[in-house]
């Protein structure tokens, strides 16, 4: 007899528990974890728009070299619309630059650039690694090579952060 009653209280103790448990609403939210490499990732045309950076650094041998300034990525692999205030060891100029752009689905790329002063000479051709983040809304980036118009490279130690000026309207690509 007391085997029944224990069977059958251990029965309405696991009916009672899941009557509670199903018409109950649920406290916790479920979450879903998205790797970088789901969904669409990055594209040269996602990535386009316009962009607001400012970059710090070192030209090897030559001093302290920040800047910022505005470019716009044309969505074709096209950097347009550069123009920037620079100091390079505290000499300040304003700067225009333009290039190209890459970028693969993990939202690495690449940037290649020229950067003339604001009377038109060329002042420097620069490459960059890029990657973007925050849902395509910043870009990092760290130059990789930087070489003089007579062809002299030059050690720099110089990396760059921009931020979308104007974001994406949610889901867009």
């Amino acid at each position: 007899m007391k085997r029944i009653f224990a069977a059958m209280n251990i029965a309405a103790l696991f009916l009672a528990a899941f009557a509670f448990t199903s018409n109950r609403p649920r406290l916790m939210k479920s979450t879903t974890t998205v790797l970088a490499d789901e969904g669409a990732g990055c594209s040269v045309a996602n990535v386009a728009g316009t962009w607001g950076f400012t970059t710090g650094g070192t030209v090897v041998g030559i001093g302290p070299r920040d800047s910022l300034g505005i470019f716009t990525l044309d969505g074709a692999g096209n950097l347009v619309n550069g123009k920037g205030t620079a100091s390079l060891n505290g000499n300040i100029t304003g700067e225009i630059f333009s290039g190209t752009y890459s970028v693969n689905r993990g939202c690495t790329g690449k940037f290649a650039i020229e950067i003339f002063d604001s009377s038109g000479n060329k002042i420097l051709t620069a490459t960059l690694d890029i990657v973007f983040d925050d849902n395509i809304g910043e870009l990092r980036a760290m130059y990789t090579s930087a070489m003089l118009p007579d062809g002299t490279p030059l050690g720099v130690v110089i990396t760059a952060q921009a931020r979308r000026l104007f974001p994406q309207a949610s889901g867009a690509q």
